[in-house]
């Protein structure tokens, strides 16, 4: 027998709680990823640490959280109970320890296995840990999940809480970044759910007075709203909503306990329905669920005991009650019934804006009977599109026998010529990385209706391949990255596919999906070393590092690099920027400069910026 096929005592390890967590992050925080993604797990962290402190502030204790991120160290500080001070090393080092198993002290609390802090002392290079109770302070140092310092029990004139600092292993989390767009629409959902909550993050103030009215708000500007925003409040339960006049596809927002449900669940699922069945009984007809929900933004938060998650990072509920004690509601009827009530109640007190509703329903209703006949022959195209002509070359996960493909942490690198998607193609990962070749520049859709989506064969394929035509509950790919060369065309193919996205599926964008890929312009190397430069400045450095005289080449596009080169830029270390919007500015001011007729006041800000850009680089 040879030594691969031997099992016995020598094979059976018991590894410690750090050590699992170490060598298996992914099942306490999901996905490590740099940062470029806000599921990523640097953000995870950062959420866990917070969850503790919100759990303070629901059971009353402290109203004011502040977080403060310099360069790598994240400090969090709450105003709480404060640890209990003979427990604080074991509540971030013993797993299955906490205080959140007694209901009685956290009824609704968002933490109940006792993992969070664990993870975050496990996965960081420093981690401290401060407790405040009764005018004495206990602190403790950890390194990796393994104590460095204890600290005595001292005498202090702080105020109570806790204070949690730590630094992200970079061993684990590679070429990581904080974007603080991330973890301000973190900070502002917490926010959104806790009334009377004040959050500081590097001294900038958050607050909300009207909770998920202010969420809404802060997603759809004013002169998209086809009515005002519906704010509803019950016990355990608020929701938000309204139509938008431009958007095409559903967007949702939940929450329970204070978690963003990012993959929704069980409540959100009752709440569509609630909405389609109050509003078909208040109009007295049977009108499609589609064209209920078509162009609908809105969130709903609720309060569950004891809830469960699907996972440790908790993005999608799986209770199906609302909690243990005999006589609690199921979740389905806890929010069909608030929803019939209170929804139903309103548009009757509300005649101007159950007319709007009426008249934004009918409207989705022509628009899906005028496209209906197109619909089905684009999606005929489309099968035998992805059967014959193979613009998309899918990965393992989303073969048509696999369960449940949408939950998977998938790519789909969108990229334009043979040279570059055959790079692509052959050097991804086959179980997770698909890839999809258009063919020559998109259109510029602006302005254009989402018929053009059915009639123009590259879109339409596109949208076939990421199954979004309904909206995004059957997202193909979480990651939907746009690989082109950096040259003017490149540029421009982007802009263009960026377009498309904010025209038709805007809440692609607003929910960090879509992604541009950053791949080295030039390689450095000598006999012994080879550095990959994604700029003039690293260039330099490596230039610097590698002397004398390396050779250097310049990438002019992807179909340069070869797929064995590849595969170094799409793994572990992808380098992705996210696109994100500015909340301020809304798709169609965005669209309309950069893509309508104002070509003077476009290319005054084009000559701006360059000279800005060029006099940096002379600087340089």
């Amino acid at each position: 027998m040879s030594d691969q096929t031997q099992y016995n005592e020598d094979n059976i390890r018991s590894l410690d709680w750090k050590e699992h967590i170490r060598m298996r992050p992914g099942m306490y925080i999901g996905k490590l990823g740099d940062g470029s993604s806000p599921d990523d797990g640097i953000y995870i962290l950062l959420k866990e640490v917070m969850d503790n402190c919100i759990d303070e502030f629901v059971m009353g204790a402290g109203k004011t959280i502040e977080v403060t991120i310099k360069d790598k160290t994240v400090t969090v500080r709450d105003y709480g109970r404060g640890i209990p001070l003979g427990k604080v090393i074991d509540v971030v080092s013993k797993m299955n320890t906490g205080g959140k198993y007694d209901s009685l002290a956290f009824k609704k609390s968002v933490g109940l296995n006792g993992v969070g802090t664990k993870a975050v002392n496990a996965l960081s290079s420093y981690f401290r840990v401060e407790s405040v109770r009764d005018e004495k302070q206990k602190a403790a140092e950890f390194s990796g999940g393994n104590l460095v310092l204890d600290e005595e029990i001292i005498e202090t004139t702080k105020r109570k809480g806790t204070k949690v600092t730590f630094i992200p292993d970079e061993t684990i989390f590679k070429n990581y970044k904080f974007r603080y767009e991330y973890i301000i629409k973190m900070l502002k959902n917490y926010c959104y759910l806790n009334n009377g909550l004040t959050i500081l993050f590097n001294g900038e103030k958050y607050f909300s007075e009207n909770g998920l009215k202010d969420l809404l708000e802060e997603t759809i500007s004013v002169e998209d709203l086809e009515y005002p925003i519906i704010h509803l409040k019950g016990d355990d339960i608020e929701i938000a909503l309204t139509h938008s006049k431009t958007q095409y596809s559903e967007e949702y927002h939940s929450f329970v306990n204070g978690q963003n449900t990012t993959q929704g669940g069980t409540h959100l699922a009752a709440y569509r329905e609630a909405i389609v069945k109050t509003i078909r009984e208040f109009y007295n007809k049977p009108f499609e669920a589609s064209d209920v929900r078509k162009s609908i933004v809105t969130a709903i938060s609720i309060k569950v005991m004891e809830p469960v998650f699907e996972s440790q990072t908790k993005t999608k509920l799986g209770s199906t009650d609302m909690g243990s004690d005999p006589g609690m509601p199921s979740v389905r009827t806890f929010v069909n019934d608030f929803v019939k009530n209170k929804l139903d109640s309103y548009l009757h007190k509300n005649p101007t804006t159950s007319d709007a509703l009426l008249r934004k329903i009918l409207q989705a209703e022509r628009e899906r009977k005028e496209l209906s006949g197109i619909r089905k022959l684009a999606t005929d195209r489309a099968k035998k599109a992805n059967l014959h002509n193979k613009k998309l070359r899918d990965c393992r996960a989303h073969l048509p026998d696999t369960k449940n493909p949408k939950n998977l942490d998938s790519t789909l690198f969108i990229t334009e010529g043979d040279s570059a998607s055959g790079s692509i193609t052959k050097s991804r990962d086959v179980n997770t990385q698909a890839v999809f070749s258009l063919r020559g520049k998109p259109l510029n859709c602006y302005g254009m209706s989402k018929k053009i989506v059915y009639e123009n064969e590259e879109f339409n394929l596109l949208q076939a391949a990421l199954d979004i035509e309904d909206g995004l509950e059957k997202l193909r790919y979480n990651n939907i990255v746009i690989a082109t060369d950096a040259d003017v065309d490149g540029m421009h193919i982007r802009l263009l596919l960026i377009t498309f996205f904010l025209q038709f599926f805007p809440e692609l964008i607003k929910e960090g999906h879509l992604y541009i890929l950053q791949t080295p312009l030039f390689r450095v190397r000598n006999k012994k070393e080879t550095i990959y430069c994604y700029s003039d400045e690293e260039r330099r450095a490596a230039i610097e590092k590698l002397k004398p005289k390396p050779e250097i080449t310049r990438f002019k596009g992807l179909g340069e690099i070869s797929p064995d080169e590849f595969k170094n830029f799409i793994g572990e270390t992808i380098r992705l920027d996210p696109i994100m919007m500015d909340k301020n500015t809304s798709v169609e001011q965005l669209l309309s400069f950069y893509m309508g007729k104002n070509t003077p006041d476009r290319q005054e800000f084009i000559i701006k910026n360059l000279k800005v850009e060029l006099d940096a680089i002379e600087a340089s």
